[in-house]
């Protein structure tokens, strides 16, 4: 499917509305940044009702990054600290920790290149799910990934991509009339 050309564990959260916390998430591999490390990394923001990229505009001191050990994954201290950070009540913590934990997980085995979860929501009776996801896994994987690009959803792709993996070709547009191949 799409592979980002950015890298890293990107968890955007907004909290806290009057009855439901919805808490969009992002996951992806960072990679070529100069401030963080190579690899994953968890990126999130308190800051709610807002896109995650008008909070970094607007409010930079407001972007929670954190690095996951790539050798080690994403362990629960590590997903508990980011939960604590993006200000999930105590007692939500634990479940916001182990929906990060597998995200990550999942991230890992299906070799995705970005998980984007909008929203990550608690309900009324105080239980954090993960609604509606957009996937976007590393196309060098397709070989392991089988059962995963047989689901690939051409409609959602711009058509030259198509046209060009009817020969084993990747395509990237480029801004104006350029074209990557």
């Amino acid at each position: 499917m799409v592979a980002s050309s950015q890298g890293g564990m990107n968890i955007h959260i907004h909290t806290h509305t009057h009855t439901h916390t919805y808490l969009p998430t992002y996951i992806h591999t960072q990679l070529n940044s100069p401030t963080l490390l190579q690899g994953p990394v968890m990126v999130g923001s308190s800051q709610g009702g807002m896109n995650i990229e008008d909070v970094a505009a607007e409010h930079p001191d407001a972007i929670v990054r954190m690095p996951i050990d790539i050798v080690d994954g994403l362990d629960t201290d590590t997903a508990l600290k980011m939960a604590d950070k993006m200000e999930f009540s105590r007692n939500l913590q634990p479940q916001a920790a182990e929906q990060m934990v597998r995200l990550y997980n999942l991230f890992v085995a299906k070799d995705a290149s970005m998980i984007e979860i909008n929203p990550m929501a608690e309900d009324a009776t105080g239980t954090i799910y993960c609604m509606d996801a957009k996937f976007n896994f590393d196309d060098n994987a397709e070989y392991r990934q089988k059962d995963v690009f047989a689901m690939r959803d051409w409609s959602q792709e711009d058509s030259r991509e198509m046209e060009a993996a009817n020969f084993n070709l990747n395509y990237i547009h480029l801004d104006s009339d350029i074209g990557c191949i």
